[in-house]
């Protein structure tokens, strides 16, 4: 099942985050693709709201992992960007995330494909410049 839904700016791409990140359970692991620049990290924002957490959250970029613990569920927020490798993963102890008792948020988690598990919930921020310069469509695939 795919959902589509349309933002008009970063608010409403920081509800829509928050909006899962309220529904979130333990386990889930969440992808987000999207060029530079399409609003993966306010999306990322607005889930950890979503999930009660209050401490900043930026992109992870040069960490590839920041832990949030603060939450009902705990929140691992890779960035994975300048990952050169999927097995650099393997360095940072992804499958305790993976498959531990937080929530995973993955940023370009194209880059690692072939170490998602397949039950992972994909979700793809295009900008479409025809409807305007702000304006996103986010596809939600469960």
């Amino acid at each position: 099942m795919i959902e589509i839904l349309e933002s008009h700016g970063a608010a409403d791409t920081f509800a829509y985050g928050k909006a899962l990140g309220e529904k979130a359970a333990p386990g889930e692991i969440y992808t987000l693709v999207g060029d530079l620049g399409v609003g993966k990290t306010v999306f990322t924002q607005g889930f950890a709201e979503g999930l009660g957490i209050t401490e900043a959250v930026n992109s992870p970029t040069f960490t590839i992992l920041q832990s949030y613990e603060e939450g009902r569920l705990p929140l691992y927020h890779f960035d994975v960007y300048r990952i050169g490798d999927a097995s650099e993963m393997d360095e940072i102890g992804y499958e305790d995330c993976f498959y531990g008792d937080g929530v995973c948020l993955i940023e370009w988690a194209d880059l690692v494909a072939e170490i998602l598990p397949e039950n992972c919930i994909r979700i793809t921020i295009e900008k479409d410049f025809a409807k305007g310069f702000d304006f996103r469509r986010i596809a939600v695939e469960r």
